[in-house]
């Protein structure tokens, strides 16, 4: 072997060396950056000797957390209060909640990152505090109309919203894109009244029910009122259509905004109750609180002559204060309610009249659809329950079970 040989056999010998302790390093780093980095809470109870105590799993503490930055962990523990306290079955704050900093207000607008907050005394625009952020919690906006918070004013008419007050309760909806993500419509809010037309547009009993399903599963009381009363032209055929929900136990109010049939008794169900109004558009609520309570600038909009229904005026919640103690939520048009979440099998818990005589039915599992053996069709033949409710509950089961 020459002696150029051997030099290129020793730089090749010493090339593979260097490689493979750059290999042994590149993976040592590596398991180093995958590691946790994490260190012993040092806030135990002075009471507490470590030494003295054999299985640390007794103590309710956490041996180690993440390292994280000081605005990181302060936003998830603010994630998981509003995830704890936005649940509808919770209706009333917990008792010893701290209270929130900053001066309190109330939303009456939210919009894209920009709140209307009503201090009392006047109505400033504020933004959010960055660690309120909720990418990690199941909603799609973290301030909703209806939240008490805590404002930081600037000094020049504006201010930041610092903290949320625990919410008693929520109206939410899926969102458009997102299915498993919601919006909240509104927050600590008492009843939802659910407005319908007689006509134009056409009375929708389908939508009366998802509206009522929806506010048994949010566990708020619901109104139905039945607007354009003024186009009743058969009391016998509206009798007959309002019937199973009166019979349900179901306050059914009738009003008109042309001869004021049924005013006075919707602003005394309206009375100090802070009231989500949903229904179609078109259908007249924004005219209905304008009468409620004359002097509210709310935007109206004619019935569309080829649909056959309103046109979207709405565009966002507003919180709106009545004079008489209470207040109302005009929400967003919705053409579609979805109930999502809801499973099929679970669809007839939410009609009373049909889950009073599901056990009846020959196949535990009954859809109550087209089985033989079903007590239910049996008691819709029977009369005992009506055929309008019962065509809408197979209209949403059918919707659920796709």
């Amino acid at each position: 072997m020459s002696d150029k040989q051997v030099d290129r056999y020793v730089k090749g010998m010493k090339k593979a060396e260097r490689q493979q302790k750059l290999r042994s390093a590149n993976k040592k780093m590596k398991r180093n950056q995958s590691s946790k980095r994490t260190r012993r809470k040092d806030w135990l109870p002075n009471s507490v000797d470590p030494d003295a105590i054999e299985d640390w799993d007794e103590l309710e503490y956490e041996q180690e957390e993440r390292i994280m930055p000081l605005d990181e962990s302060e936003r998830r523990r603010t994630v998981e209060r509003m995830a704890f306290y936005s649940t509808a079955d919770a209706p009333e704050a917990p008792e010893g909640a701290p209270e929130i900093e900053g001066t309190p207000g109330l939303v009456i607008e939210a919009g894209k990152g920009i709140y209307r907050v009503d201090l009392g005394d006047r109505v400033i625009l504020c933004g959010l505090r960055g660690n309120l952020s909720v990418e990690e919690s199941s909603f799609m906006n973290p301030v909703a109309v209806g939240d008490e918070v805590g404002v930081t004013e600037d000094g020049v008419g504006g201010g930041v919203i610092e903290a949320i007050a625990p919410r008693r309760s929520i109206v939410a909806r899926p969102d458009s894109f997102y299915k498993h993500m919601r919006q909240i419509l509104a927050a600590n809010v008492d009843q939802l009244l659910i407005v319908a037309a007689w006509r134009n547009p056409q009375i929708w009993l389908e939508m009366i029910d998802r509206y009522l399903i929806f506010a048994q599963r949010n566990d708020l009381p619901a109104v139905i009122c039945v607007n354009k009363a003024d186009l009743i032209d058969d009391e016998a055929e509206f009798d007959a259509t309002m019937a199973p929900y009166l019979e349900q136990g179901y306050t059914v109010i009738r009003t008109s905004v042309v001869n004021g049939e049924g005013v006075d008794t919707l602003r005394e169900q309206l009375h100090e109750r802070a009231t989500v109004l949903t229904g179609m558009s078109g259908v007249g609520k924004s005219s209905l609180i304008s009468v409620v309570q004359p002097g509210l600038e709310l935007r109206t909009s004619d019935v569309s002559e080829f649909w056959g229904e309103g046109r979207h005026t709405t565009t966002q919640a507003t919180w709106l204060k009545l004079a008489d103690g209470g207040a109302v939520v005009d929400t967003p048009g919705i053409r579609e309610f979805g109930l999502i979440g809801l499973e099929p099998d679970e669809l007839a818990g939410f009609f009373p009249e049909i889950d009073a005589v599901a056990s009846d039915c020959r196949f535990r599992n009954c859809q109550h659809v087209s089985e033989p053996g079903c007590a239910v069709q049996a008691a819709v033949e029977a009369g005992e329950i009506a055929e309008s409710r019962y065509h809408n509950y197979k209209l949403i089961y059918q919707s659920l079970a796709k």
